[in-house]
């Protein structure tokens, strides 16, 4: 820790440099009672005084925390810095996987060491499901590491610990995604198939534009402009224990616009004539919200209800099983199909960072890859 002598209406004050457990200077200031004139090096002596008492009994008590209480005691910072569902998620983790863990163990924050902390990930790994069938998946033990890697991260920069035990812990290796998806014609058949039904709008955009779940449910009325004939994704919806409607995307690149094309731009017409319809019918039962797809009294839908209602209609309609997300992976292999590049799915999908699209569909690049190969070949 460090501090300065500051002098106030002419006495010397001690300004202590202490960090609150996000990090974040938060100066202390200590009366000396010394007059400015003739006590200078008296002041300095209290300072350096002072600060070794404070650090050495700030320090002590903080690490004599048990680990469990100070991730809880992180997790009340969190929630005042991120947002409700990234709160949710942490809160979640916790809950289910790290505070059981370390209340058990009654373990201090200056206990903790890389060694423990990989015999837990280690153990997570291999039998850490809630079922007890099994351990956690890679991506699971990355949002536990997470949270840990925060919470001692804090610890560290507040001085209550030395260095980040969490640094250098080794995860389990991630298994490149797989995903089934639809070709054209399978698309072609969903399409007649559920042409009938309520969600066959919400399912055709979706499919067409490759949206998220969540950029789906937040479109609303002023994404559209008729005039211009362009779809621009602006809001989400997403749920993790609440429902959340947020004015702006996953990140910058997903906010993205769309040109409207003849078939959507008949479907969210009706749509719109359907919604007048319906206010006329509930009057004023009808819940008066912005958004396209929602259900004939105004309220909108949930993710889950979403996921769940498509399943049905796989099933119903004897069609092959896909989750409602891999209507986004359909999306991208016929444009991967038709010749377009990496980067024309990069923009279309709304990815921050081509490497993910590369990593997700470059092996679906069968055309362009045959292409190349058939060039080499005719070269020799």
């Amino acid at each position: 820790m460090t501090g300065s002598l500051q002098i106030k209406n002419g006495k010397y004050y001690m300004v202590l440099n202490t960090t609150d457990i996000n990090g974040k200077r938060k100066p202390k200031w200590i009366a000396t009672g010394l007059t400015a004139k003739g006590n200078k090096k008296r002041a300095e002596q209290l300072l350096r005084e002072t600060l070794r008492e404070y650090e050495q009994r700030h320090s002590s008590k903080k690490a004599q925390l048990r680990f469990s209480d100070w991730v809880r005691e992180w997790l009340e910072t969190a929630r005042q810095r991120v947002d409700i569902i990234t709160y949710e998620g942490y809160f979640g983790v916790t809950q289910r996987h790290i505070l059981p863990h370390f209340d058990a163990t009654d373990i201090t924050l200056g206990e903790v060491t890389r060694s423990i902390l990989q015999a837990y990930i280690d153990g997570k790994s291999s039998q850490g499901r809630m079922d007890g069938e099994g351990g956690l998946s890679p991506a699971s033990i990355r949002h536990i590491r997470n949270i840990l890697n925060q919470s001692l991260k804090a610890a560290a920069l507040g001085g209550w610990i030395p260095v980040n035990p969490c640094d250098g812990l080794r995860l389990p290796k991630q298994q490149k995604p797989e995903f089934a998806f639809y070709n054209a014609e399978q698309l072609g058949s969903l399409f007649t198939a559920i042409q009938d039904e309520p969600l066959c709008p919400l399912v055709r955009v979706t499919a067409v534009y490759g949206l998220r779940k969540s950029e789906v449910l937040g479109l609303q009325w002023d994404s559209v402009d008729f005039e211009a004939n362009t779809l621009t994704i602006k809001h989400t919806v997403v749920k993790q224990k609440s429902l959340v409607s947020k004015d702006k995307t996953k990140n910058a690149a997903s906010r993205r616009s769309f040109p409207l094309m003849p078939e959507i731009r008949a479907l969210l017409l009706h749509a719109k004539e359907e919604e007048t319809a319906n206010r006329h019918l509930f009057k004023r039962e009808y819940n008066d919200s912005p958004y396209i797809f929602k259900w004939p009294d105004g309220s909108p839908y949930t993710p889950n209800f979403i996921s769940h209602k498509f399943s049905k209609l796989l099933e119903q309609y004897n069609l092959p099983h896909i989750r409602f997300h891999e209507l986004r992976h359909s999306c991208a292999s016929l444009l991967i199909a038709q010749g377009f590049g990496l980067k024309d799915v990069q923009e279309w999908l709304g990815h921050a960072d081509i490497t993910l699209t590369a990593n997700t569909y470059s092996h679906l690049d069968i055309a362009r890859k045959r292409s190349i190969a058939e060039s080499i070949a005719g070269s020799f």
